[in-house]
């Protein structure tokens, strides 16, 4: 490519695309870690998006009406960062810049969302940010329609490469994205043709404009550097005629470096002072490794102010509600626990003491829904091909789709990870609480988006049902063993698994309570008898609690969590009835216990008893309070999986696997 011959064609865009290259270079260097190449290929699209197409405001990072710009490719974090610190970002300083990947600066090195105004979601796992990306466009049709274009009239953009395409979840999110007609996201493919290895042709051939087509996207294309090309594809993408766009821009990997452009030295590691010194000739930049001349500082700057306009005239609207409606759209955006939730569990929990359901906790958690549902209109939910089994669909939702945007579920197909990634934007962009259902085996599959939730802190519900060898014949490939496990072990999220509908309630009310942590809730297949004999506290927060006293100082504590309390209850009543003090303590959530004050948890777990422990899944996640909180090796034990499960009918396959009251009874006895 004629480097000269760019610079010529457009001055002031090769001098704005400059800034970008030689601070993406200077930063990788300083840090002797980091991906050049691509911020300096994408540097034109991403100036020509910023200058003339990005609704933002770069003084009010958090104006809700902004568009939402999204780095997939987050390898390439130092494009953003460059971006963030030219358009004027506050936090954004060059300090930063020059502090990239070290540790404390907010210059992660990939974009971690709540680290760094302008960071909208955090990407690093290839594919991540284009799947979330879907969410955050689902979101905002749903609010336009809901709230009006005058409040909610904004675009996604997303930058993805080679990578994002080529993992499984991105098929997941574009073909859920084409479906839906999802015309507010544009995708521009930084079409590199290069990876880590080399070329892209080592590893896939897939003619990505038919695969973007076949799924109900339009697809455009541009020369990635040149200007006017992609501002004419730009330009044309932002007219939305219904459907998702791919823009194809064309670029080359550590765009004017003289010996590793168009190559995968330009990927992952820094190009090397001699490199960078030809790079900059290339350019015909002079000046010395983070410095930016005072005009190309203040152009970028004046990029960064072009929205503000458009934000005062958004204010001046929103202000014009009436007092009700404001407050109510501010709470909406602000994703604010609604006022109203705690009286209506504690008026759905009245009223399951009379009613006394044996219902599965999967039923339990629709019952719960249906009274959720009616007065929060927040709540978005949905399922991967499982609404009848998850049973997360309540009366009068509607459902979202192209033909009706003021639906509050989503048919998300049978794409478990696709759906975890939606509902993570679907939070980030604000205006509504996802919750979506699926097997809690398939939590294997959901996981990389799981994951993310809980690093972001994003409070979204993931309702996994069928949770144990009880959902029967489905077999082993069905029948979660150590998915408790993975969940617990995974920071920063609640899991939940309630015993009855009571529980279940709580359960809910805890989930859609927090602002900064995703809870998993695992729910039975299997009818369950409503144990909890009162109502008031919720002791579900506590995280365990004794459900059953003993008749005495107790000498035995039966823990159990989820359908397995009942089987405990039935223990605890044949020990009573030899004799034999003993406890039921049930076990809804192993985090919130672990966060009780010490007095309690002494309390609930005295020292000297025996302890058995009672779910159908694997120890792991139990030894913490069999051999911790005072507990003994020769005193305890564990009833439950000690490897895969079977198919066959539920009943039969406890008993195969010695997960009965009879069996707890004995283990007991034995240890006295």
């Amino acid at each position: 490519m004629d480097i000269a011959a760019r610079r010529t064609a457009d001055p002031a865009h090769w001098n704005l695309a400059s800034a970008i290259r030689v601070l993406s270079m200077d930063a990788v260097e300083a840090a002797n870690s980091g991906h050049p190449g691509m911020p300096m290929g994408m540097a034109d699209v991403a100036t020509v998006l910023f200058r003339n197409h990005l609704k933002f405001d770069a003084s009010a990072p958090h104006w809700f009406d902004r568009d939402r710009f999204i780095l997939s490719a987050g390898h390439g974090s130092m494009l953003i960062y460059s971006l963030l610190h030219l358009t004027g970002y506050e936090q954004m300083t060059l300090d930063q810049v020059r502090n990239f990947r070290q540790l404390g600066a907010i210059t992660a090195g990939h974009p971690e969302y709540g680290h760094v105004e302008g960071v909208e979601t955090t990407t690093g796992p290839l594919g991540q940010g284009l799947a979330t990306a879907v969410g955050f466009a689902i979101a905002e049709e749903a609010m336009r329609a809901e709230f009006g274009a005058d409040l909610c009239d904004h675009r996604t953009w997303v930058i993805a490469g080679d990578g994002c395409l080529m993992e499984g979840i991105s098929h997941e999110a574009i073909a859920l994205a084409g479906h839906q007609k999802l015309g507010s996201l544009v995708v521009l493919w930084d079409n590199n043709d290069i990876t880590i290895d080399g070329r892209v042709s080592l590893s896939d051939r897939t003619d990505q404009h038919a695969r973007f087509a076949a799924a109900g996207w339009r697809v455009l294309s541009c020369d990635g550097h040149d200007a006017a090309d992609i501002d004419r594809a730009l330009t044309a993408a932002a007219q939305d005629d219904g459907r998702p766009t791919l823009v194809d821009c064309k670029t080359i990997i550590g765009f004017g470096a003289p010996n590793k452009a168009d190559s995968s030295k330009a990927h992952g590691s820094p190009l090397g002072p001699d490199e960078i010194a030809a790079t900059r000739a290339a350019y015909g930049w002079s000046h010395e490794p983070f410095h930016l001349p005072n005009q190309i500082v203040a152009d970028w700057r004046a990029i960064g102010q072009q929205g503000a306009a458009a934000r005062a005239a958004w204010n001046d609207r929103v202000d014009a509600l009436s007092d009700d409606a404001r407050n109510d759209f501010a709470r909406r955006i602000g994703n604010e626990v609604n006022p109203r939730l705690n009286a209506i569990i504690d008026a759905f929990k009245v009223q399951t003491l009379e009613a006394k359901p044996k219902v599965a906790t999967r039923k339990a958690s629709e019952n719960v829904l249906e009274v959720l549902n009616a007065e929060m209109p927040e709540n978005f939910g949905g399922s991967a091909d499982l609404t009848g089994s998850n049973n997360t669909k309540t009366g009068g939702q509607g459902i979202f789709d192209a033909d009706n945007r003021m639906g509050r579920y989503l048919h998300y197909g049978i794409r478990e990870h696709g759906m975890a990634a939606a509902m993570n934007g679907i939070w980030l962009h604000g205006g509504f609480r996802p919750y979506g259902g699926t097997f809690l085996t398939f939590t294997d599959y959901a996981r990389g988006a799981m994951r993310l939730s809980a690093l972001m802190g994003l409070p979204v519900v993931y309702v996994m049902t069928h949770d144990s060898i009880g959902l029967g014949e489905d077999g082993p490939t069905h029948q979660p063993v150590e998915h408790l496990a993975i969940c617990r072990a995974t920071p920063n999220t609640l899991t939940f698994r309630p015993c009855d509908q009571t529980e279940t309630a709580e359960a809910w009310e805890i989930a859609l309570s927090q602002d900064a942590t995703p809870s998993v809730l695992a729910l039975s297949r299997q009818n369950l008898p409503l144990l909890r004999q009162e109502g008031g506290e919720n002791l579900t927060a506590k995280g365990a609690y004794v459900l059953r006293e003993a008749s005495a100082t107790p000498r035995v504590v039966l823990m159990a969590t989820g359908s397995e309390v009942e089987i405990a209850v039935e223990a605890r009543d044949a020990l009573e009835a030899q004799g034999i003090a003993t406890r039921v303590v049930s076990v809804p959530s192993m985090e919130l216990f672990r966060d009780q004050p010490r007095d309690y948890r002494v309390q609930v777990l005295p020292e000297g008893t025996v302890r058995i422990a009672v779910e159908a899944a694997v120890r792991q996640p139990w030894d913490w309070l069999l051999l911790g909180e005072r507990g003994h090796e020769d005193r305890s034990a564990f009833v439950g999986m000690e490897g895969f499960g079977a198919s066959g009918p539920a009943p039969e396959l406890y008993k195969e696997f010695g997960i009965t009251a009879e069996a707890v009874a004995e283990r007991a006895k034995a240890l006295l």
